[in-house]
């Protein structure tokens, strides 16, 4: 459902963000595509210098190899970005990454499609994301396209395919539920020099089991993520606290939301995750269209730099632009990164 937001001036419109999490989609109940995106860029305000897209289980192929069909995707995704680069459709390089999904449970032969992938996407292709979410009270399978087996992170078949990644200079998104992060710890403590980023700061969940025990799931989710930051290879996407699973209820307000209210509840999860890991392995993300449920692209922005209003400049750029652009190795246009360059005198 989209909501009738609030209208919000852009706080700090001259800020230089990279939005490094959305979706594209077209399913019979929902759609997002490149002109939606484009609108909601436009009309927030805010300096959205690019964009990456995030698997999200949409027009795979009907027919062929089960093992290749997520290439469809990739294929479909590829021509907004080509649509981008036309330079017809605004400044922002909608799509200048993709983090395309492949099933790492295939082991050694997961290769021929990270190939296909690669072949398709060219230098825009910048990571995979192959979710472990395992709830064994059902509830976050309401928002999830798929359901994995317990404890797959550690699954030797999976972590055979996972193995490829370095070699094809590929980052791993992972998505997960608060309980499974030391999963992903003594991951990337087997693969150092794979790139891993944890999306969502990691779902700490509010509904299911941890229904009105928030204070509990943060307590064992801050635990959780202080013990990842030991690991050097993984950044964190500081965003996704628009959906209802962390068990705010901005979705079901009948009175407009406000981006000063999304701050305050928000806040404790960014500045936890941004004092454990650092703001050069913290990025900022959108998560749209699913955070729309809760608020505007605008307000989402304005929020997040409510958070931050107290960083320095260098600090709000690594936040916004800069740890994405590293951590995924974006191939920005010239121009854009010229325009970066030097913005804080």
């Amino acid at each position: 459902m989209v909501r009738d937001h609030e209208v919000e001036e852009a706080i700090e419109p001259q800020l230089a963000i990279v939005d490094p999490h959305h979706h594209f989609m077209d399913r019979p109940t929902k759609a997002y595509l490149f002109n939606d995106y484009r609108r909601d860029i436009d009309g927030s305000g805010h300096r959205i210098l690019a964009s990456i897209h995030v698997e999200c289980v949409s027009m795979y192929r009907a027919h062929g190899p089960g093992a290749m069909r997520p290439a469809g995707e990739t294929e479909w995704v590829n021509g907004f970005a080509a649509q981008s680069a036309s330079g017809a459709y605004g400044k922002t390089q909608i799509v200048a990454g993709i983090i395309a999904f492949a099933d790492l449970r295939l082991g050694d032969a997961v290769v021929p499609l990270l190939e296909r992938h690669r072949e398709i996407a060219g230098e825009r292709l910048v990571g995979l994301r192959h979710g472990s979410y395992f709830d064994p009270s059902g509830a976050f399978y309401a928002f999830a396209g798929r359901r994995p087996p317990e404890g797959m992170l550690g699954h030797d078949d999976f972590r055979a395919g996972f193995a490829h990644l370095a070699a094809h200079g590929l980052a791993f998104d992972a998505c997960l539920i608060h309980p499974q992060i030391p999963e992903l710890t003594a991951l990337a403590r087997r693969f150092p020099e794979t790139r891993i980023i944890l999306d969502h700061v990691g779902f700490p969940m509010g509904i299911g089991a941890y229904a009105g025990r928030r204070d509990i799931a943060f307590a064992e989710w801050r635990a959780a993520m202080r013990e990842l930051a030991s690991c050097s290879n993984v950044t964190v996407k500081l965003g996704g606290l628009g959906m209802p699973l962390i068990g705010f209820d901005f979705h079901e307000r009948r009175e407009k939301v406000r981006s000063s209210e999304l701050a305050e509840a928000w806040r404790p999860y960014i500045e936890a995750v941004i004092e454990a890991f650092g703001v050069q392995n913290c990025m900022f993300e959108s998560n749209f269209p699913e955070d729309r449920r809760s608020c505007s692209y605008g307000q989402l922005w304005n929020a997040f730099k409510r958070i931050t209003s107290g960083a320095s400049p260098d600090e709000k750029d690594a936040l916004f632009r800069e740890t994405a652009v590293k951590t995924y190795r974006l191939q920005l246009d010239p121009d854009f990164a010229g325009e970066c360059e030097g913005q804080y005198g």
